[in-house]
């Protein structure tokens, strides 16, 4: 996989994915930023969120499960001193749906420790929470 990031002025940075999609970044006012775009943290908070749940929705729908609703909710913790790394992330995922709680259970351990690329390239002790149908899970993931 190759990428090339090109620096715009100020803190703004600009490039196109290897699948070819635009993707831009930016820096806060005080940093000396134009807050135009989202920060390289939040996209990589995205980012596990955007992998998780493709590997969930995946995983389910081989089971023959479809979720009506899917969303989830993301809390990083950073250190306090640089480099500022996620020290932990929690995911709370959110399913709507005829779903067997040990089948999204399953779902979300196999993307947790086996396929979510991007979650296994970060130092961050992960945990996971869920509710189906806003009943949350009583089963720690």
């Amino acid at each position: 996989m190759n990428t090339i990031i090109k620096w715009n002025g100020n803190m703004s940075f600009s490039g196109t994915s290897p699948s070819g999609h635009a993707v831009k970044m930016d820096g806060p006012t005080e940093a000396g930023g134009e807050n135009s775009a989202p920060r390289p943290t939040e996209l990589l908070l995205q980012a596990v969120a955007g992998c998780t749940g493709i590997d969930i929705i995946s995983i389910l729908q081989k089971m023959r499960l479809n979720p009506s609703s899917f969303e989830m909710d993301l809390t990083g913790t950073r250190a306090e001193d640089h480099p500022k790394r996620f020290t932990a992330i929690t995911i709370h995922y959110k399913l709507e749906g005829d779903l067997p709680e040990e089948k999204v259970i399953r779902a979300i351990q196999l993307s947790k420790d086996k396929y979510c690329s991007v979650s296994q390239s970060l130092n961050a002790e992960m945990t996971a929470e869920y509710s189906i149908n806003g009943v949350k899970g009583s089963k720690t993931i």
